[in-house]
């Protein structure tokens, strides 16, 4: 298995995105994202199957991965499969899984990694729950046998902290980014919210200590200072190239 995702994942929605979704995910790659979830079920295909390409196109230049929501790819190697199915699951590069419960991580066998939702209350998915908060994370971290990303209703550096507490392999968002009136810059508060959190745990773990969260976490905040362009209508961000925090 290689690399599975951490650090701050972005969840795709087209209808939330402000001023479109390849703008907002070219700006949360400036601002430090390194894996992006293409949802966008709905889209015909082919339709689905181009934006797909165009995202990868935008996380190409910053050696980021897109995985698809679903069992077809769409032409790469990642996917993020639901609860519901299928079982078993495919034999991609890369496979996640949504659950919600005990149960649900139960049943995983060869998936790489799981989503665990909804931690707080969400503006995505109102009513939708109960929210797990905190403790409740923690308590199915603990019984997991896959690295953990945290999902629902992530809004704040203080969230992305708690989640990575508690043993989070990283953290899952939606809303915060798409409806973002500077996705670039909310992303990068995010991941150096990530970033804090997570370096003292690997200390602690180096030291004989408590032990860091699931799955070779590193660090993924990538330097700052990215800038947008329109290179081939995709506005991708350039690689990065000042040393400028701008996680404030």
């Amino acid at each position: 298995m290689g690399r599975v995702p951490s650090g701050v994942v972005v969840l795709t929605d087209r209808i939330a995105a402000r001023g479109g979704l390849e703008r907002v995910v070219a700006g949360a790659v400036a601002g430090g994202v390194r894996w992006v979830v293409l949802r966008e079920k709905d889209l015909p295909r082919a339709e689905r199957a181009a934006l797909a390409t165009d995202l990868r196109a935008i996380l190409a230049d910053v050696g980021g991965t897109l995985v698809v929501a679903g069992p077809d790819p769409l032409g790469g190697d990642a996917v993020h499969l639901p609860a519901a199915g299928p079982y078993p699951p495919p034999t991609h590069r890369l496979v996640g899984r949504s659950c919600h419960d005990e149960t649900e991580l139960n049943r995983l066998t060869t998936e790489h990694y799981a989503t665990l939702s909804p931690v707080y209350p969400t503006r995505t998915k109102p009513g939708y729950g109960p929210p797990l908060a905190t403790e409740g994370l923690r308590k199915l971290i603990r019984i997991s046998h896959v690295p953990v990303l945290a999902l629902g209703g992530i809004e704040t550096p203080e969230q992305v902290a708690a989640c990575v507490e508690a043993g989070a392999a990283g953290v899952a968002v939606l809303g915060t980014i798409m409806r973002a009136t500077d996705p670039a810059e909310t992303a990068a508060i995010l991941t150096s919210a990530y970033a804090e959190a997570v370096t003292p745990m690997l200390t602690k773990t180096r030291h004989g200590g408590t032990r860091s969260p699931r799955a070779g976490l590193r660090p993924t905040v990538p330097t700052q200072g990215s800038s947008l362009t329109a290179r081939s209508g995709h506005c991708r961000p350039q690689p990065p190239t000042a040393t400028k925090d701008e996680g404030r």
